[in-house]
């Protein structure tokens, strides 16, 4: 991609003018204004300097209600928002107040129009779809807004009108500030009103392009919404680092298409491999295209299909990115950063050893081989199919005790062939698919029973489908069924259908495969558990008692447990109920 050649503006001058003459002189004298942020001056306390990357203090007297009122003179007259600015500049000063309503501090910051900064997104913005910005504060979100309303109405000649509550993007003053071009900008007399503003704006002045800064309650991401399904483009900020804290936000989920809660059907809770029936889903389409999140002051990360990404997310999923970024040359890179869990898409070369018929029977125990010959296999049938014949030759399923005779078969099938495809029936998707990421097996899981080599079923969920078991007997696929749907079961089975020798102790690589949330109480709980079993209850033979935590975190506790195979019990009355680990008998 081309180079950025930024031109920046600032009008600096105009900003220490405002100033008390100690503290200008002070900040001449220490240099670095090109770097400068905001100066900072508080009642009682030294006025601070703040640079991108440091701070300074500018003198060794504290601040004075005379400097407030040296300031406070000298600029515009506060808001609503406690926030003012210099006619015809962009600079802004936010005021603190105590409870008699009398300034005591004073917040300085510097504006800049950078002209080129939004050359990493420019083709974005040509698109005309709607693009949301998100980043935590001092990313430029704001600079980017006054940039792109300049592009789209100067170079691309649309109708563009910026929604300014606190004329931050062009300005203060009646004359919006020469930045955005020939963009229009409507004030807005008070911040509770931006959402009134925001549909005038669309039915007085019949705009392309509406940019607005900082969306933060429900009835602007109403407005927004309303907006954009008038045909106008939209371009806004939100509050939020990333498009996941839209999800968690009540207030601004409907920028995303809203979040709601469905209740599923059992046969669809089964279909899509669930633990339970009620599922987070997105509403509508989003209001926003397009979602930048600005993680560094020049490296981006770029959604372009929000809905999909949103939809991703809710499924716990990861959706990946576009990383945009500008090296110290000033060259745009783009890398694009793929799925750490990426759908999974079978390989055609692969044709699975139920096609191929040339998977040779293995020698196994004689009683099952009795049973093979009374189910009249014949050699092209693969042993662990007729394996799976129950007494009476109609049950597909397997059971504990001839599993390792049919896992040398499935030892042979990823030998030959690579992968193994999983149907999964009423047992967690999203756990399985953690099991497999954690220790690396050779794995795929399919949504289609057709091309599914095995069946990963939930027992109590396979015993009433009929349906399920008659297709899989149809096409000769075996179903193994385990009794719950865990993390240590699934990863016992998938480990036995691929012939791995189970030694838990050295296949738990991240203990988060066994935390539900994120939180630092319940990596700290399973850490005691693992600890407690590798260094006491298994080599020692004591049993072991833990210390009190709650029951989500005691059930944790207890699936690691299993995982080792092991017993564990709870005991005590809340909240000092606490977990006790047995050694095996």
């Amino acid at each position: 991609m081309d180079s950025i050649r930024k031109q920046v503006t600032d009008n600096l001058d105009q900003l220490l003018d405002i100033l008390p003459p100690r503290i200008k002189n002070s900040l001449e004298l220490c240099g670095g204004l090109e770097q400068l942020v905001e100066i900072v001056m508080d009642l009682g306390r030294l006025p601070e300097a703040r640079y991108f990357d440091s701070t300074k203090y500018l003198t060794d007297d504290p601040i004075t209600k005379e400097d407030l009122a040296i300031c406070v003179k000298q600029v515009g007259e506060f808001g609503g928002d406690n926030r003012a600015g210099i006619e015809r500049t962009l600079h802004r000063i936010s005021a603190i107040r105590n409870r008699k309503g009398e300034i005591i501090g004073l917040t300085c910051r510097v504006g800049r129009a950078v002209y080129g900064t939004i050359a990493m997104i420019r083709d974005l913005v040509e698109t005309g779809k709607s693009i949301l910005l998100l980043g935590k504060p001092g990313m430029g979100k704001t600079t980017a807004l006054r940039e792109i309303a300049r592009v789209l109405a100067d170079d691309l000649n649309k109708r563009v009108v910026i929604i300014d509550s606190s004329n931050e993007i062009a300005g203060d003053g009646d004359i919006p500030h020469p930045a955005i071009g020939r963009a229009r900008r409507m004030q807005v007399s008070q911040p509770e009103l931006q959402h009134q503003v925001m549909i005038e704006a669309v039915e007085n002045h019949m705009p392309e392009v509406i940019v607005i800064d900082e969306i933060g309650t429900e009835l602007e991401a109403l407005a927004a919404r309303t907006i954009a399904e008038r045909g106008v483009q939209l371009v806004g900020t939100a509050h939020g680092n990333q498009l996941a804290n839209l999800i968690k936000n009540p207030t601004l989920s409907d920028l995303i298409g809203g979040i709601q809660s469905v209740t599923l059907g059992d046969e669809e809770m089964r279909r899509r491999g669930l633990p339970q029936k009620s599922i987070l889903e997105r509403k509508a389409l989003p209001t926003f295209d397009i979602a930048v999140e600005m993680w560094e002051r020049y490296r981006w990360a770029v959604h372009d299909d929000v809905a999909g990404t949103i939809d991703m997310l809710l499924r716990d999923r990861d959706p990946g990115r576009q990383i945009r970024s500008v090296s110290d040359g000033g060259e745009v890179t783009t890398t694009e950063e793929k799925p750490k869990n990426p759908e999974v898409v079978r390989n055609p070369a692969i044709k699975g050893w139920r096609a191929t018929g040339k998977l040779k029977p293995i020698p196994l125990d004689p009683q099952v081989q009795m049973r093979l010959e009374l189910a009249d296999s014949s050699s092209k049938v693969p042993a662990s199919t007729a394996a799976n014949l129950s007494n009476n030759g109609t049950s597909n399923e397997l059971e504990e005790e001839e599993f390792n005779e049919t896992a040398t078969v499935y030892g042979t099938i990823q030998e030959r062939f690579g992968t193994l495809n999983v149907y999964l029936y009423g047992v967690s998707r999203h756990q399985t698919e953690q099991v497999i990421q954690s220790i690396n097996l050779p794995i795929e899981i399919t949504k289609d029973l057709d091309e599914a080599d095995i069946v990963l079923a939930l027992r109590s969920q396979i015993r009433t489908s009929s349906k399920v078991r008659q297709v899989a007997e149809a096409r000769q696929i075996p179903i193994h069924a385990i009794k719950t749907s865990t993390l240590p079961q699934i990863t016992r089975a998938l480990r036995r259908i691929l012939h791995i020798d189970e030694s838990p102790a050295d296949t738990i690589t991240d203990l988060n495969m066994f935390a539900y949330g994120d939180s630092e109480d319940e990596i700290e709980a399973l850490e005691e558990t693992r600890l407690a079993v590798e260094q006491i209850v298994i080599p020692k033979g004591q049993p072991v008692e833990l210390l009190p935590r709650s029951s989500v975190i005691r059930r944790m506790q207890h699936e690691l447990v299993e995982h080792y195979q092991l017993r564990s019990e709870s005991y005590g009355a809340e909240p000092n109920r606490r977990l006790r680990i047995f050694p095996n008998a």
